[in-house]
């Protein structure tokens, strides 16, 4: 599904500049802030309902599982895909009229739009993060970042506060570490059914599925610094430059890690192809 795109196929000879995936469906834009649709119709493969308003000027496009999202270069937002994904309601509608900065598929049914002012709309499905109005005047000023897992949503303020809402046991409910995310947060990360948020002093809080915590997320410490595995295989790293610092081998380190290890001031990581990559003692 989505493989044929021989009905764009002249569209996409020249041109593009991204291209997005849902489960089933692409859309790529080009580099007249066009976009381009293929793949399951039902998935966002067919935008003949909004073309028009993807004909020009979009500067931003994510999908999650079922709809894609693009922000224009007016700061409005478009949608299409399938409505479960990306359901919007007569009171969220004139919230993505204008003034949007930033826009990302937090979780594998939702959507969100950091605005000009710091205030935060989400979307989609709300089973799966796309309401969050029992946490909405926590979201109406000082947003830097949202993510998600499978079923949860996390934002992180400028106080450096964090905000969870969603499914509890995904990481909706971030009660048992409350009380380390009231300040000094500076990074939120997220596999599918799990949180961890970096904090200034290089401590983590960790929440969701207990499972998930160890599994899809393995976070080892050196003398100064951290080391995270994400969901996908990708490393994390941060604090000192002796092991945090590992931006020499950074491009082996995007996929197919599976262990890691620290020592006083480096790291090693095993990737799946057998090839040991090492964070040097700078």
């Amino acid at each position: 599904m989505g493989g044929d795109s021989s009905s764009v196929a002249e569209l996409l000879m020249m041109g593009n500049v991204q291209i997005v995936v849902t489960d089933t469906a692409f859309a790529a834009i080009k580099d007249n802030g066009s976009i381009v649709t293929w793949g399951a119709w039902n998935r966002g493969g067919d935008s003949t309902a909004v073309a028009t308003l993807l004909a020009e000027g979009v500067v931003q496009v994510c999908g999650n599982t079922g709809a894609f999202a693009a922000r224009k270069s007016n700061g409005s937002v478009v949608t299409w895909g399938y409505t479960f994904s990306n359901g919007i309601s007569s009171v969220i509608a004139p919230l993505l009229a204008k003034d949007g900065v930033s826009i990302c598929a937090t979780s594998v049914n939702a959507f969100a739009a950091i605005k000009a002012n710091g205030s935060l709309v989400t979307w989609g499905s709300q089973f799966f993060g796309g309401d969050s109005s029992n946490v909405a005047p926590l979201l109406t000023e000082g947003i830097v970042q949202v993510c998600g897992t499978n079923g949860a949503c996390a934002a992180l303020l400028a106080n450096g506060s964090v905000v969870t809402w969603g499914n509890d046991e995904e990481g909706g409910d971030s009660s048992k570490v409350a009380t380390l995310l009231t300040e000094g947060v500076v990074q939120v990360y997220n596999n599918y059914y799990a949180f961890v948020a970096l904090k200034a002093d290089g401590s983590v809080a960790i929440w969701g599925c207990d499972a998930c915590q160890k599994g899809d997320v393995q976070i080892c410490g050196s003398g100064g610094a951290f080391v995270a595995i994400k969901s996908g295989g990708s490393v994390v790293t941060w604090g000192d430059d002796w092991g945090g610092d590992s931006s020499e081998v950074a491009a082996f380190l995007t996929e197919g890690v599976v262990h890691i290890c620290g020592g006083e001031m480096a790291f090693a990581a095993l990737q799946l192809i057998a090839t040991l990559r090492t964070a040097p003692n700078i």
